[in-house]
């Protein structure tokens, strides 16, 4: 898996916000378990995050 650098080039939403969501993304993955899943099928936790917030698959947003 690739991490999508097309669409990374084209977001206009804030890079630190979007940082944010992969990390606390690649969070959940960890400690919900998936990580032993996805690491047997080849995968990283951190693109596997990183595809999923660039292509929307999860949704993020900020609380105040």
């Amino acid at each position: 898996m690739s991490i999508p650098v097309d669409i990374l080039i084209s977001k206009d939403k804030n890079a630190y916000t979007m940082t944010c969501a992969i990390i606390k993304r690649a969070a959940q993955i960890t400690s919900s378990g998936e990580d032993i899943e996805m690491s047997e099928k080849g995968k990283k936790v951190v693109s596997e995050s990183i595809d999923q917030v660039l292509t929307e698959k999860v949704e993020y947003q900020l609380e105040e």
